[in-house]
């Protein structure tokens, strides 16, 4: 027979010494900060929407800047971010079991699934920072066309257009292109183009380190008969209902678009002043702010993490008779889950 609910008069329900809500004032202090701060972050995602939404300068696409993945050459859009983004995730599950086992006061259940909470929490830091460096460092490079010029192409399906590229236009070379072109530009060397070839004489061919360096800057060198140009999706010539993201600019189309790109001033990579994705800089420093503030809150929650973890290896809360302290850090941790999903959908999503 279910028992009937306990009559609490008003007195004792306000009159102090009990929580109202039946949980504790630790817990309940943790609703407030997880409130104040999903406010924070929903202020910050909705300036980003209303920027993007007010620009007409193109924006860049999410697949098409962050296609790389460590120690592999080649296109995988999103692939890594998608990766690091499934391991905070599981990484909130191990955090609800270590709460549940904390429920049934096992010590050995909570250092476990903390443990690997805490892992889970280091590789995602781990797999941000290297994001950073490569956004930071760059996927080719970019630069902004100094006058309009029709170029012809040909798209994935081997079909010949006609694009007709305004000055002002940013175009995004490929990766070998720009690295070959930021390698020279560092070291000094002459960049000429020739014919449909960007031509890369190093500064130096003596021997040593700038023999070396010579052999390197020969062997950069973009094919003689063709140049990959990725164009941002919001800037390309439409046909139909399809956008052309990727095309091919052979001969003396190549040469007119390499004259008009060694003429201009070449991006590489992004910070807070310029970025090679888009002419638009607000995605640079929207990026940089709004991940830079969740890495910190991750941050933070892997220090919390790996001391509550410890505090369970030492046994402080089996002493106490409890493992409420778990369950405090973990709304911490599933909050910063939670804002995460946010954040991969306005950056890298939408």
């Amino acid at each position: 027979m279910a028992a009937h609910a306990e009559a609490v008069t008003k007195d004792q329900l306000w009159g102090g010494g009990r929580s109202p809500f039946g949980i504790s004032y630790g817990k309940m202090m943790m609703w407030y900060f997880l409130v104040s701060d999903a406010l924070t972050f929903g202020g910050l995602l909705t300036a980003y929407g209303v920027i993007r939404h007010a620009s007409s300068d193109p924006w860049p696409v999410g697949e098409q800047v962050f296609e790389s993945l460590p120690g592999l050459h080649g296109s995988y859009p999103l692939i890594y971010v998608a990766l690091m983004t499934f391991i905070l995730i599981i990484s909130s599950v191990t955090m609800v079991l270590a709460v549940e086992a904390g429920h049934r006061n096992d010590k050995k259940g909570v250092i476990k699934w903390m443990l690997y909470t805490v892992l889970g929490g280091f590789f995602f830091l781990g797999s941000q920072a290297w994001e950073w460096s490569h956004f930071i460092h760059g996927s080719g490079g970019g630069f902004q066309m100094l006058k309009p010029m029709d170029v012809n192409a040909t798209n994935d399906k081997g079909e010949t257009i006609t694009m007709h590229l305004d000055g002002g236009t940013w175009v995004h070379m490929t990766s070998d292109l720009g690295h070959a072109y930021e390698h020279a530009l560092e070291h000094g060397d002459h960049i000429e183009v020739n014919g449909s070839n960007l031509v890369i004489t190093p500064a130096h061919h003596e021997g040593g380190e700038h023999g070396e360096h010579a052999e390197h800057g020969d062997a950069a060198q973009p094919s003689q008969h063709e140049l990959s140009l990725v164009l941002n999706k919001y800037i390309l010539v439409r046909e139909g209902d399809q956008d052309l993201r990727k095309l091919t600019v052979k001969g003396e189309e190549a040469a007119k678009l390499m004259n008009n790109m060694a003429e201009g001033t070449l991006v590489f990579g992004a910070n807070l002043s310029k970025n090679e994705y888009a002419i638009q800089q607000q995605y640079a420093n929207f990026f940089f702010f709004i991940t830079g503030f969740h890495g910190f809150h991750v941050l933070q929650g892997v220090i919390i993490n790996l001391v509550i973890f410890l505090m369970a290896l030492s046994g402080v809360f089996e002493r106490r008779g409890h493992y409420e302290m778990v369950e405090k850090v973990g709304l911490f941790w599933h909050f910063v889950d939670l804002v995460w999903v946010f954040v991969f959908t306005f950056f890298y999503l939408v």
